[in-house]
């Protein structure tokens, strides 16, 4: 059973920068990872996602060029480094681990059966 924790989230104004950790109780070394979010009275949306090496990484089109998603899997941790924040990307930020992809970074919801409780990053303008 894996576990995963998210921090790193919070208040921050337009054009600023938060960096989300997500770290994992169990090895996810050979797991897909990815970042959702889901802001209010909205459907949980992806974000992006990583392989289990770091070589496939894939964004949502909203925050491509803005935000990065990196691992490492020496502390079973992934990371999402947010820039260039609007108030449009104030949601719940989740992370999550898909066990059964290892070449792909999977966008889709679905495919990830592991998920923590997500942390509020809220961007005022």
């Amino acid at each position: 059973q894996v576990q995963l924790v998210e921090s790193g989230g919070g208040s921050v104004q337009a054009g600023g920068s938060l960096r989300l950790s997500c770290a994992a109780s169990g090895r996810t070394y050979n797991y897909a990872m990815g970042w959702f979010r889901q802001a209010p009275g909205k459907e949980r949306e992806f974000v992006a996602a990583i392989n289990y090496n770091g070589g496939v990484t894939d964004y949502a089109d909203s925050v491509k060029g803005r935000f990065t998603i990196s691992r490492d899997n020496a502390k079973n941790t992934v990371y999402l480094q947010m820039n260039s924040l609007t108030p449009e990307d104030t949601a719940v930020y989740y992370c999550a681990a898909d066990p059964g992809e290892l070449v792909r970074a999977p966008r889709e919801l679905t495919k990830y059966d592991y998920w923590g409780q997500g942390t509020q990053v809220t961007v005022s303008s």
